[in-house]
């Protein structure tokens, strides 16, 4: 395995867990662990909009990262990972 398959992991481990939490960052319409979350975050100021804004637009980010990785690891590991 070369670094730039090291790299890969790496970045695709990072998307992982950054959309996890991206995604449970986000204001829910019930009580849930997002709801808790985002009480926290948002308030009810006129800047919520933006910030609710800006988290989808770091998600979306993040969720493409995230299936580049593993479109870049479909090609680079054909067979699976066997072996390491």
């Amino acid at each position: 395995m070369g670094p730039f398959q090291y790299v890969i992991f790496v970045v695709w481990a990072f998307s992982t867990l950054s959309l996890i939490a991206l995604v449970l960052m986000h204001s829910g319409k019930g009580t849930g662990v997002s709801d808790m979350i985002a009480s926290s975050l948002y308030n009810a100021s006129a800047a919520t909009g933006v910030m609710e804004q800006n988290l989808d637009k770091i998600t979306i980010i993040m969720s493409v990262v995230f299936g580049v990785c593993v479109l870049l690891c479909m090609f680079f590991f054909p067979q699976g990972i066997v072996g390491i």
